[in-house]
């Protein structure tokens, strides 16, 4: 690991208030703090969902359908599953503190980043800190910032091959 990334939160076990422990972080390391993408602005909407912003929920959650069938224990008992909802994802959310660092440290030889042009004409900003399979990505827009739309831990082969494929076919 890069000496200028923070420590992992330790989430498992996964107890009733961890979504408010990860919320002071997510405040603090990225709501209410300026950061940049090589000297870029990094933004993201301020619209809410259950009272926190809507990149929180990204930033540390998943869709159930990606969900591997251990972590279905954090569903309410008795509740059925709605495709709809999203899960506490544990690893994505032991590293809520990386999604700062790694973007303002985009520069570092330990984190490759790309921009890669999307099926829907997007532009995607991608910082892959390859070596501990986690990823932010953010959409860039024509003035050269970046608008944070998710992070991930990878843990399936088939999204470490998608990546490498999109950096191979970066825009270069």
């Amino acid at each position: 690991m890069p000496e200028w990334l923070p420590d992992l939160i330790p989430v498992d076990p996964w107890p009733h208030y961890m979504y408010e422990v990860l919320y002071k972080v997510f405040c603090k390391d990225i709501r209410d703090v300026a950061f940049r993408y090589l000297g870029h602005e990094v933004w993201f909407y301020r619209n809410k969902v259950d009272g926190k912003e809507d990149i929180f929920w990204h930033l540390t959650s998943r869709k159930p359908q990606k969900i591997q069938r251990r972590k279905r224990k954090f569903y309410p008992p008795g509740q059925e599953y709605d495709p709809e909802d999203r899960f506490p994802d544990p690893p994505r959310c032991a590293r809520l503190r990386w999604v700062r660092p790694i973007t303002e440290n985009a520069h570092e030889q330990e984190v490759l980043t790309w921009d890669y042009l999307e099926s829907d004409g997007e532009v995607h900003t991608y910082a892959w800190l390859k070596d501990d399979d986690f990823v932010v990505i953010f959409e860039k827009r024509e003035n050269g910032t970046r608008r944070i739309i998710t992070s991930f831990y990878i843990d399936y082969d088939n999204k470490r091959t998608d990546l490498e494929e999109k950096y191979a076919k970066r825009i270069q």
